[in-house]
């Protein structure tokens, strides 16, 4: 079964201040993060579980999110029918925890 990736607003603006970021010290590494993180979200079309759930949210009883890793970087989303919507990209360098709890339990 084929899932269809969708990106939310919030995260398609999370990759775009990650790679200008990156941009401002080379422009090389910013092309090659942002291929690299937009591979790893569409290789959840084929396998949509294969992430994990995510930690921080287990210990809040939510189980629904999940997570890719591309580090540092967190791939953040959820599985409904046969789509996946990508939710955030978020530093795990950061509190991630506070930061998903007020955008997604909203």
């Amino acid at each position: 079964m084929t899932f269809k990736v969708h990106w939310a607003a919030i995260a398609e603006a999370d990759l775009k201040n990650i790679i200008l970021y990156i941009a401002n010290d080379s422009p090389t590494n910013a092309r090659k993060f942002f291929e690299k993180i937009k591979e790893k979200a569409s290789s959840l079309t084929e396998f949509p579980e294969r992430g994990r759930t995510i930690p921080e949210l287990q210990n809040q009883g939510i189980f629904l999110y999940r997570e890719l890793i591309v580090t540092p970087w967190r791939l953040i989303y959820r599985i409904s029918e046969k789509k996946v919507y990508i939710l955030s990209v978020l530093d795990s360098r950061q509190n991630v925890e506070d930061i998903l709890l007020k955008r997604l339990i909203k």
